[in-house]
């Protein structure tokens, strides 16, 4: 019995530790990221993971109107592979201040693509309500959807262990910050599930409420603990960016940890943090951008395998631009795939 109770156990685990992102290539990194100059999808590649080289002159690496069809903006772009490695999956905010003039956005933009160049996409306008998702018979987040006022900074975590009803097991949690402001107070973060076409989603679920907004979260999966770590912005209370944990995925999550945060900016404000791994190494890096200053700081630090104990931070070196976004190792082969596809010309 004990040795049936040790294998099963051994077995959950197994299964815990496949929930994450692919991670393969160690030749360079892909930033991608939301440019500054535009609210539009930029690339630049590196070798060392600090200095980087602008792609396409740091302009657009796909027309944003085409893919962002509610606003035609393509801020915060989060990349990564898809779970069997055969592609690559991209969410975006979907949402253009320069056209609308305010802070305000409706839905989000899903991405898929077999080389990182050629991408097709869906959107997802939340005011449309349960209608635009795919299990009509979960419950609703809101009364009324319609009154959605921001969907941001989506990201994606493959987690193995989703099943759907049709009993297939596997798919994408896409999480987000959500406000609806005639039903609630502030920005929550929640999540959703994307499946292997990554064209259906289902309807918003809390991830969690601390009892003030939150936004810009990255989560990983440290075998180092074995936990889910969460890098979030808090908004309100001592700026910086600040890290959670959880036993699952979906949570529940425990208190953003108080002593030990990304605190080296001051009283000046941060957010939009995105954390990666250099080849090789066990220990993390954590970019983010510090917003409060003119010009813009966008930063990378350090953090040890436990993505803790924060220091050295030093400006990224080489992007026109930079802004929130994410980090991929990539391969040789795609390192030359995407300087060939995007070449500079100036």
């Amino acid at each position: 019995m004990k040795k049936n109770t040790l294998l099963a156990a051994l077995l959950l685990l197994a299964t815990t530790l496949q929930a994450q992102n692919l991670e393969k290539g160690t030749y360079g990194y892909l930033y991608c990221h939301m440019s500054d100059r535009g609210e539009y999808t930029a690339y630049a590649v590196s070798r060392d993971g600090y200095h980087y080289e602008d792609l396409n002159d740091g302009n657009a690496i796909f027309d944003p109107e085409q893919h962002a069809r509610i606003e035609g903006g393509t801020r915060d772009a989060y990349i990564t592979r898809t779970h069997d490695g055969k592609g690559y999956l991209m969410v975006t905010t979907d949402m253009c201040v320069r056209k609308s003039k305010v802070w305000d956005n409706y839905g989000i933009d899903l991405l898929r693509s077999k080389d990182m160049v050629k991408w097709e996409s869906v959107t997802f306008d939340f005011r449309k309500g349960a209608s635009i998702f795919c299990d009509p018979e979960s419950p609703d987040p809101y009364r009324d959807y319609s009154t959605i006022n921001r969907v941001w900074a989506p990201q994606i975590f493959w987690d193995p262990n989703y099943i759907w009803k049709d009993g297939k097991k596997g798919g994408y949690m896409i999480y987000y910050s959500l406000w609806n402001r005639a039903e609630e107070a502030y920005d929550r973060m929640y999540y959703s599930y994307a499946d292997d076409s990554f064209t259906r989603l289902t309807k918003p679920r809390l991830l969690f409420d601390w009892g003030y907004a939150t936004i810009d979260a990255d989560i990983h999966y440290l075998p180092s603990d074995g936990k889910y770590h969460m890098l979030i912005k808090k908004e309100g209370g001592k700026p910086g960016i600040y890290t959670a944990t959880a036993s699952n995925l979906t949570g529940p999550w425990g208190e953003p940890v108080e002593d030990d945060y990304v605190n080296f900016e001051g009283k000046k404000k941060c957010e939009g943090s995105s954390a990666f791994q250099l080849i090789g190494d066990d220990t993390w890096r954590v970019a983010y951008i510090e917003y409060s200053s003119k010009p813009k700081h966008y930063r990378i630090c350090k953090a040890d395998k436990y993505l803790r104990n924060f220091t050295s931070p030093v400006d990224i070196v080489g992007v026109t631009g930079p802004q929130h976004g994410s980090f991929m190792r990539i391969s040789k082969k795609e390192y030359k795939r995407l300087k060939k596809a995007f070449p500079n010309k100036l």
